[in-house]
């Protein structure tokens, strides 16, 4: 049996166990037939009809939200991109409450390239590692919150497990202001519209980190895949931001490392984030939203803005070789131009929501160097996301992806880079279980005969489970 009918069979044994519970979602959210009168008389609501409509408003929207100006972590939370100034719940009080994002897949790529031998201690170094069909280690989150006063709460993150790492290590935690901790009235109005996250904090450059999958949680992501160009990691520092009417902009300084440190003060110095732009409701079935973002760091010890994902990438082993490990090459099928000391990168999202048709994408650009480098480079990324969303509630999807990076290594005359095409689907069982598919092709261009990435591509299908509350 080849490895594509294999997965095949198993998405079709998938299917007809949950495609019962589909059917019932479809009748259920149907409009009735012509003629037919909805009007029910009133009933008495008995404590055992009030619970059956809990069920049912946890089963159709999702567990109750406890924490004020909060992204939801299930399907609610899609398209959500900075926390408005709406709180959501009602301030009762501290309290306590938790997270948790599940993800696992199943692979079917093939890679294959071209490149020169080149033997290292009788080992070819650019045999492709041999894959197949098969699971990938599942990865989880854990996020705890605090409520601690009205508009102040607390958010730490954690990834239990993940591609790169075995034990169980702290993604980032942060303090998050909306309401003003002091009674002084010039202050609590100006509040009103101001944002201050203090801590160590994934970053807000850029657009696309608001729909990647991280680690556990991949909710939020209509493919399985992040960019070829990953423009995420979590730094130290603050952000302000403002957000009046339609208007987003956000200023942001951090110490320019993903770990703090007191060592080397002479090699290293802040990075600089701002972020401008509109996020506008035209229309009731029309939402358009069009941001600019800029970070900048001058001189950093090592810099990760494109190598922040400590987590690893969802393509396991592609264009690796026969050495590879998965704690050693977690980053398979991704690009990351070496920016390590200085980097200039510039972000430009805009985004269209149409009724169920979502249109979101990339341009974007970064410059910089390594300290041991002379001239700086430059890298381009440009990305399209088309998804439309239908049935009841938006339940299903499909979408599709054109991801192009390009740009100079050390060493390498002319530009190298690699394109991606990624064709997907996927269903909302519930708000918190979702299922996806995708058929995915990326193709590596301008490297050396020497590189293992000569010739490059891989392509095959993916097959995706998240869960996240």
């Amino acid at each position: 049996m080849t490895s594509t009918t294999r997965f095949g069979a198993a998405l079709v044994a998938w299917l007809a166990l949950t495609s019962p519970a589909l059917a019932q979602q479809t009748s259920e959210g149907a409009d009735p037939p012509a003629g037919t009168s909805t009007a029910a008389p009133a009933e008495p609501v008995t404590p055992a009809a009030a619970a059956a409509t809990a069920a049912k408003d946890s089963w159709t929207k999702g567990r109750p939200i406890a924490m004020q100006y909060f992204r939801p972590q299930d399907k609610r939370g899609l398209n959500v991109f900075e926390t408005t100034k709406d709180p959501g719940v009602e301030f009762t009080g501290f309290k306590l409450d938790f997270t948790a994002g599940f993800t696992s897949q199943v692979q079917s790529l093939n890679h294959r390239n071209t490149a020169d031998p080149v033997i290292v201690n009788g080992v070819n170094t650019n045999q492709l590692a041999d894959i197949g069909f098969g699971f990938n280690n599942s990865t989880a989150n854990f996020g705890l919150n605090a409520q601690l006063a009205p508009g102040i709460r607390v958010a730490l993150t954690s990834y239990l497990s993940s591609r790169h790492h075995n034990e169980t290590w702290v993604k980032d935690g942060y303090l998050q202001m909306d309401q003003s901790p002091i009674d002084f009235m010039p202050l609590k109005a100006l509040m009103e519209i101001v944002t201050v996250r203090v801590g160590h904090f994934e970053i807000n450059y850029g657009d696309a980190h608001f729909r990647r999958s991280d680690n556990g949680n991949a909710i939020y992501n209509p493919f399985v895949g992040n960019y070829i160009m990953d423009a995420f990691t979590t730094e130290i520092g603050g952000e302000v931001y403002l957000k009046a009417s339609s208007l987003v902009a956000m200023g942001s300084v951090t110490a320019g490392d993903l770990r703090g440190t007191v060592l080397t003060p002479g090699q290293r110095g802040p990075s600089y984030i701002g972020k401008l732009g509109f996020d506008r409701q035209v229309k009731k079935d029309v939402r358009v939203r069009l941001t600019g973002s800029m970070y900048k760091s001058n001189k950093a010890m090592g810099n990760t803005l494109y190598g922040g994902d400590r987590a690893g990438s969802r393509f396991y082993y592609v264009m690796e070789n026969t050495l590879a490990t998965e704690s050693a090459q977690p980053w398979s099928g991704l690009i990351n131009p070496g920016l390590r000391n200085k980097v200039l990168a510039l972000q430009v999202n805009p985004f269209v929501k149409v009724r169920g048709l979502e249109l979101f994408g990339v341009i974007e650009r970064a410059n910089g160097k390594a300290s041991t480098e002379t001239s700086e480079r430059a890298w381009k990324q440009y990305a399209v996301d088309g998804v439309y969303r239908f049935l009841a509630d938006e339940k299903l999807f499909v979408g599709a992806r054109y991801n192009r990076a390009q740009g100079g290594l050390v060493g390498v005359t002319g530009d190298v880079g690699a394109k991606r095409y990624e064709l997907s689907g996927g269903w909302f069982i519930t708000p918190s279980v979702m299922a996806k598919a995708e058929y995915l092709k990326q193709t590596y261009f301008g490297y050396p005969a020497n590189n293992i990435k000569h010739g490059g591509n891989f392509n095959g299908l993916m097959l995706e489970g998240v869960i996240a509350f």
